[in-house]
């Protein structure tokens, strides 16, 4: 792996730089839509050209100090990554499934200078934009809206950057501990967190990475998961930093992942549990599941199953198929991985996650902060080089963290062997397909309808998304359609928070503190619940 400079040295080349100087005619990416192979020497021209329009989108100002990418994953998001680590910028991923007010939120926080979009995401852009105020707004495909100022990236993604004239380089002194992204993820106060991360915190979680799954010349990490969250964007910096190849496949489909996975020899793959449970249902000979399913190709050496709890019963069922699953518990505040379990640590050890990585220090402590003995149920407490500084919001950050490190709001505990166990969450947060949704924002979008008076949501759950958003409802009067509400979500929330259940009550049931029941609330969602995907076809009452 390339370090970034030798001690005490003020570093003079982004990874990119330092990796294509090294290798530059080993493969670094390999996109499979188009079948297209990029060196590492033909990456780095591309970042240099992109990065020479970032400088520009500023009206001849220096390149924007924070830059919005509102792309899905593709090899353009990689060049934009890499072309702002070049010029300084800092990266905010914008998930391209949220909503224009749950973006705009976050544009606002981050004081966005610019925004990179694509093609199907250039009107949000736009939109974002002139909320914003004085946004620039730049397309990695050609744009359509040039009349609203929007402007071409110049990133030759199908193109080919070997014929590309010489151009000055782009390329300056880089600071491994200043922001280099700022991602967003729900946390326990019901607001969005922006967790702010360095250079030098994913050069250490790339390290410790490598020293858990091991590193080959020859490996190919398949990313399939979406580039604005950090599982997505994770594989593309670690394979530069190792110089290794990166495929990337621009959406998970079972059957096709299932053949790319064989046929581009990949040997490492980064799933949510629900993806890999299609994957080993997969029957590549048909539309509906197989009998026998999915069968690995040789070449895999590792599953890391991360986003989200794996069930016994899937790992059980990996084992057996001969996948080499690796359960992790992970972060966006430690860059990704902090415990990593070995397909024999999951024979071995029903529900573990494995021990912590090399360099990241966990402790479990009870409700005083004091550390707790083996077995006993407590907090989690992370500390290490992969530990964000810190939150966008200083008030956030003090909270969060003491003298022993991040308080990550997870219940669980260690055994005598120092392997992690993850119980539950000290919040309420929910994870359903590796998304996480915070019940407050899905409650304040539900009480906006104006037949809804109070609102209770949960996750329940679900055997193909893990968990499922849920809500009970108490209705102002007896003209609550279910179908409205649904059509109310749909303006207001991401796809992934909008209720897949729902149910009324005439209240909500409490404890005797006042506040809600929330068991009471899931065992009569379970109890009285009805499917979204039957709700969309009734028009009557939902009593």
């Amino acid at each position: 792996m390339i370090p970034l400079s030798r001690p005490g040295e003020v570093p003079e080349r982004d990874p990119l730089s330092a990796r294509a100087a090294a290798t530059p005619d080993a493969t670094a990416l390999i996109d499979v839509e188009t079948d297209r192979e990029w060196t590492y020497a033909a990456f780095d021209r591309r970042v240099d050209r992109v990065a020479r329009v970032l400088g520009e989108l500023g009206d001849g100002e220096p390149p924007p100090d924070r830059l919005g990418v509102l792309m899905d994953t593709r090899p353009a998001f990689a060049v934009v990554f890499f072309a702002a680590v070049r010029t300084g910028t800092t990266v905010v991923p914008l998930n391209v499934r949220e909503t224009v007010p749950e973006l705009a939120d976050k544009v606002e926080r981050t004081s966005l200078e610019a925004i990179v979009c694509e093609r199907g995401t250039e009107s949000t852009a736009v939109e974002l934009a002139d909320r914003a105020g004085g946004c620039s707004v730049a397309s990695a495909d050609d744009p359509e809206r040039v009349d609203d100022g929007v402007r071409s990236l110049d990133v030759l993604e199908d193109g080919d950057a070997t014929d590309a004239a010489p151009e000055p380089d782009t390329r300056g002194r880089i600071d491994p501990e200043t922001t280099q992204l700022i991602m967003f993820t729900s946390g326990t106060s019901g607001d969005p967190k922006g967790v702010e991360l360095t250079l030098a915190n994913l050069v250490a979680s790339a390290t410790a990475s490598a020293f858990r799954l091991g590193v080959d010349p020859a490996d190919r990490w398949l990313c399939c998961l979406p580039m604005y969250h950090m599982g997505g964007l994770a594989p593309v910096i670690r394979s530069t930093l190792y110089g290794t190849t990166v495929v990337i496949q621009r959406e998970f489909t079972a059957r096709e992942t299932a053949h790319v996975l064989e046929e581009y020899d990949v040997t490492g793959v980064s799933l949510v549990p629900t993806m890999c449970k299609r994957l080993l249902e997969c029957d590549r000979g048909s539309d509906g599941d197989g009998e026998d399913g999915w069968q690995p190709p040789d070449t895999l050496r590792f599953v890391l199953l991360g986003g989200a709890p794996a069930t016994d019963d899937l790992l059980e069922r990996c084992l057996d198929r001969g996948v080499p699953v690796h359960p992790t518990y992970g972060m966006t505040e430690t860059a990704s991985q902090i415990a990593t379990a070995t397909p024999d640590e999951v024979r071995r050890y029903e529900g573990t996650v494995g021990r912590p990585l090399v360099g990241t220090e966990v402790s479990v402590v009870d409700d005083d902060g004091d550390p707790v003995e083996p077995g006993e149920p407590g907090e989690l407490v992370v500390a290490g080089p992969t530990v964000t500084p810190g939150y966008l919001e200083p008030a956030v950050t003090e909270a969060a963290f003491d003298e022993r490190g991040l308080h990550t709001g997870d219940v669980g505990y260690r055994d005598e062997g120092g392997r992690l166990r993850i119980l539950n969450r000290r919040s309420d947060r929910i994870v359903t397909g590796g998304e996480n949704v915070d019940p407050g924002e899905v409650v304040d979008a539900l009480l906006e309808h104006p037949a809804v008076d109070e609102a209770a949501v949960v996750g329940l759950p679900d055997e193909e998304w893990g968990e499922r958003v849920s809500a009970l409802l108490v209705p102002t009067g007896d003209d609550l359609e279910y179908a409205s509400v649904l059509t109310h979500c749909d303006d207001r929330l991401a796809g992934f928070k909008r209720p897949k259940t729902l149910a009324v009550a005439d209240e909500l049931p409490r404890t005797a503190s006042g506040t809600v029941d929330r068991d009471a609330v899931r065992k009569r969602l379970l109890e009285d619940g009805l499917d979204a995907a039957h709700l969309e076809d009734r028009a009557g009452s939902g009593r």
